[in-house]
């Protein structure tokens, strides 16, 4: 009786083992999808005033991650992600105008304690050797 129940429990710490240390280093479609957006939300503003057209959101479809590239930046795991798109962005009236195979690349960056990520940006115009980073936090 006792082994039969040291096993049991042997078998559920396993699985609790198991599933505690099966967070994933590698970006999910999701997590692109939501960096990708963050990026769309920072220009949409720029967009909106170049064109004199008030746009009332965007939705991103068929996203196709064509590549994840690890990499380290700022001793930390990061990822370059490559790929495609649909975007339709939502116009006033109800209107719709779709962008389809809009290509992306982004970095994203697994935080230390591993449960966020963030969205990094390459420093514009930078003459430095080292590269340098903004970074915005993915929610």
């Amino acid at each position: 009786m006792k082994s039969m129940v040291r096993l049991v429990f042997t078998m559920i710490l396993l699985v609790l083992l198991t599933n505690c240390g099966s967070v994933s280093l590698v970006p999910s479609s999701e997590l692109v999808q939501k960096a990708i957006a963050l990026q769309l939300e920072q220009t949409q503003q720029q967009l909106s005033q170049k064109l004199d057209i008030e746009f009332r959101g965007f939705d991103i479809k068929r996203l196709s991650i064509t590549q994840e590239k690890p990499l380290t930046i700022q001793n930390l795991l990061s990822y370059k992600v490559q790929g495609t798109y649909d975007l339709v962005l939502k116009l006033p009236k109800q209107r719709n105008l779709t962008q389809p195979q809009k290509a992306f690349e982004v970095y994203l960056q697994l935080q230390r304690e591993r449960k966020t990520w963030r969205l990094l940006y390459p420093e514009q115009g930078s003459q430095n050797t080292q590269a340098i980073w903004r970074s915005y936090l993915i929610e």
